[in-house]
């Protein structure tokens, strides 16, 4: 990092703080007690501060990794300042600790930013920064900053192992896996995909030598025509059954092979996925959540997946190959007919703006989730084509990841997007200033009109005195 960077950077990461302390003041005023699942978050860490780690709340669905980690931070920093009393593991403090954990989150996005694109001579460090800010302020991760939930701990966790993933520390990087994995089950999907970008790599070094020794440049890894995808599949089919390759490939990943392991037996032992309470997160085969991620990305990606170039080269793919467009239009009226799940929280708790998207949209008409369907494909379409400079192996991997991670949800519930969402931006190429700048400017408004109705309207329920609030 060059002096000039540096500055900037110190500043940009300063200026976030000092304004995410400035916000998260206001909010404990407005809100000092616990909210919506800070009911079982709070009380569970609070358990743990004076020792209690026997005592368990059944109703919570994660492991202990938050509570854990929150007390290695507390309970020194009281003896080190000499706090006493309830203020020790108070809401406040416990929310703090994921202020601690944005602050990492937005070291790790540069640090991320400028391993990921290092060969990118043209990208400059105003531009890193600005990605960096930007992302760090991605409103659906920012919210959760100033509450006691999982989300920004688990992104801290893994983010920090996909990082000593790329500087090729995978024993470091399995065992942030397993922290990852301790604030929510699902990240070991993301283990999984840090042991891909092994294998990704070496896939792609074994088919250059493939090509090379049949002297056919004209083949790209990246993309091609169908019968070079049916050429490069026969190659992953023929690498992967060889025992030397699978041999080599082991001894490269066998930190993270031992992580998944351990993830197996914890199924198998504790019965499924979900601690505690499971009768409202049952896994499901639910394919339009991929289908609502994408159109999540695009949404809140529209500077860079949602212009007037894009459309038109969507628009002249269609023409160019109607059949294959058709053939994916059909399985996915198929997918949307046979695998829409709507679970009871989406149509019952109207504090989140997913209860109103659903109702606004998909409940007006028994068949708009169906005419959303060219909305689906484009938004597919965009997203893959902004990934066409990663191998094709890259984007295989990191596709079976994003199935495994959305599609046994049966809520639709946008924090689960959040990981997806910045693996995904952090790997795309660096878009132009002005689409930088349209973003954070995005986001910031994002951000504004989510904390004024979080903090100013406030309502309630029937037969309730307790204040309710809008929230991601």
């Amino acid at each position: 990092m060059e002096r000039g960077e540096a500055y900037g950077f110190s500043a940009a990461m300063s200026g976030a703080f000092l304004l995410s302390c400035l916000l998260f003041a206001a909010i404990n005023r407005r809100q000092r007690g616990p909210y919506m699942d800070e009911v079982f978050h709070v009380p569970q860490a609070q358990a743990y501060c004076p020792g209690r780690f026997l005592q368990w709340d059944p109703m919570i669905t994660t492991l202990p990794g938050l509570y854990l980690a929150s007390v290695g931070v507390v309970k020194p920093a009281a003896w080190l300042f000499g706090w006493t009393g309830s203020v020790v593991c108070s809401a406040g403090m416990l929310r703090f600790i994921n202020l601690l954990f944005s602050a990492g989150n937005f070291y790790l996005l540069y640090l991320l930013l400028f391993k990921i694109h290092q060969k990118n001579k043209a990208v400059s460090g105003f531009q890193r920064i600005l990605s960096t800010l930007t992302l760090a302020m991605f409103p659906t991760l920012y919210f959760f900053t100033f509450l006691y939930y999982t989300d920004p701990g688990s992104v801290f966790f893994t983010l920090f192992a996909y990082l000593m993933c790329l500087y090729g520390n995978h024993k470091t990087s399995a065992l942030l896996g397993f922290c990852g994995f301790m604030f929510r089950q699902t990240n070991i999907v993301w283990t999984v995909f840090c042991a891909g970008n092994v294998v990704a790599e070496k896939l792609s070094e074994a088919w250059k030598t493939e090509l090379q020794k049949k002297k056919d440049e004209k083949i790209s890894s990246r993309k091609g025509s169908f019968s070079d995808l049916i050429r490069i599949l026969q190659f992953l089919i023929k690498y992967l059954v060889s025992l030397k390759n699978l041999v080599t490939i082991a001894a490269l990943t066998w930190p993270y092979i031992i992580l998944v392991t351990m993830f197996f037996v914890f199924v198998f032992i504790n019965g499924g996925i979900v601690v505690g309470d499971r009768s409202s997160h049952e896994a499901c085969v639910h394919f339009p959540q991929l289908f609502y991620f994408l159109s999540f990305t695009v949404f809140f990606s529209f500077p860079h997946l949602l212009t007037p170039t894009k459309i038109r080269k969507f628009l002249l793919s269609l023409r160019k190959h109607p059949v294959q467009y058709s053939l994916i239009a059909v399985i996915s009226l198929f997918l949307i007919w046979k695998f829409t799940y709507v679970h009871k929280y989406l149509l019952a708790d109207n504090r989140h703006y997913t209860f109103y998207v659903w109702r606004k949209i998909f409940q007006r008409h028994e068949l708009v989730k169906y005419v959303l369907v060219p909305v689906y494909m484009f938004a597919g379409w965009s997203f893959a084509d902004t990934l066409k400079s990663k191998s094709i192996f890259w984007i295989l991997m990191y596709f079976v990841c994003l199935l495994a991670v959305t599609v046994p949800q049966k809520l639709l519930e946008f924090r689960y997007f959040i990981l997806p969402f910045l693996i995904y931006r952090l790997n795309i190429p660096f878009p132009s200033l002005y689409r930088q700048l349209l973003e954070l400017a995005f986001y910031i408004v994002v951000n504004a009109v989510t904390f004024y109705l979080f903090l100013n309207k406030t309502f309630q329920w029937p037969n309730s005195d307790e204040i309710q609030r809008f929230m991601w």
